[in-house]
């Protein structure tokens, strides 16, 4: 295994993130361009979404994303439209598109990714354009479209009994959700731990990503696929071989979340008893929202509201089983 100094820096390279989504959105498009229009129907993870309903919603995030690009007075108005039913416009923007017949639903999934990619080229460095949280960078959106695209690609997956292999990409993924750390606690109305948390995941060819600083004694170990697929709660905690050291690393691990909107439940374990795997024994459950103290720190592109799922979206991992 080898260390990867600084592999922190790679994400915020405009051109390399854009690549990877460009590769990332390319492998999900090969899963789902030869299905037939009966597969299409097919349910996923995400309870009531079929992979229509999936691949729309992502169509549905890019418009969105090219237009508070590209015109912010138009991503304006859609905000307004937004506010005006936060519970329900997500939702009905996937329900939407996934009416479309599945061939005409791929073209505009397509079109619109790569009219997103030649926005976000031309943004110029250091540019900031609106988004439903706080505004957002290039890089920082470029990341968190690919860190959803990763995940709305894994219910796919799931839904066809396909195992896909990890990537290098996983990168971003691991990075959106270290700086999520807080935005999991502040989501649920609790405390956010003052101490900084050290993440040392295995990449899929044996390197070491590394997050956060050296000597911090809240630590998490393990791969990086499982970590990854524990902040988009694509699985249960228990169903990983992650490791914390420290209570406050032990719970965030229970409510990781790197995508912004509600807190989500998560998965299920595939196992209904068995512990999860810590370095120490596990502290009591977190205190409910109403006891929490006041809101703590916050990242200035992460903590949640880097995810381009928007506020009162729900389907990035909250109703998957």
């Amino acid at each position: 295994m080898t260390a990867r100094p600084r592999g922190e820096r790679t994400v915020s390279d405009p051109v390399v993130v854009l690549d990877d989504l460009r590769d990332e959105s390319d492998e999900l498009d090969r899963l789902v361009a030869e299905l037939s229009d009966e597969r299409w129907g097919a349910p996923t993870p995400a309870a009531g979404w079929t992979i229509a309903h999936q691949i729309a919603h992502l169509a549905w995030t890019d418009r969105a994303a090219f237009l508070a690009a590209t015109d912010a007075q138009a991503f304006a108005a859609e905000t307004e439209k937004a506010l005006a039913a936060p519970d329900r416009f997500v939702d009905e923007g996937a329900e939407e598109g996934a009416k479309l017949p599945p061939a005409e639903l791929l073209a505009d999934w397509r079109a619109g990714r790569e009219r997103l990619q030649d926005a976000l080229r031309a943004v110029p460095a250091g540019a900031r354009f609106p988004w439903y949280g706080p505004p957002m960078s290039a890089p920082a959106m470029a990341t968190a479209r690919l860190m959803e695209t990763w995940a709305h690609g894994q219910d796919v997956a799931d839904a066809l009994g396909i195992v896909r292999t990890p990537t290098a990409r996983l990168r971003h993924v691991a990075w959106i959700g270290h700086r999520a750390r807080d935005y999991a606690f502040l989501v649920r109305g609790l405390p956010v731990p003052a101490e900084p948390v050290r993440v040392e995941v295995t990449a899929p060819d044996g390197e070491l990503w590394t997050y956060g600083p050296e000597g911090a004694a809240q630590r998490v170990t393990g791969p990086a696929l499982d970590f990854c697929l524990l902040v988009t709660q694509r699985v249960h905690r228990a169903d990983t071989a992650l490791v914390a050291e420290g209570a406050d690393a032990d719970r965030w691990l229970d409510i990781a979340q790197a995508f912004a909107g509600p807190a989500g439940p998560g998965r299920t374990t595939k196992e209904a008893s068995g512990p999860s795997r810590t370095a120490e024994d596990a502290p009591g459950p977190g205190r409910a929202a109403e006891e929490a103290a006041g809101p703590g720190r916050t990242d200035e592109e992460a903590p949640g509201r880097t995810a381009t799922e928007t506020p009162g979206s729900s389907r990035t991992a909250k109703e998957a089983p």
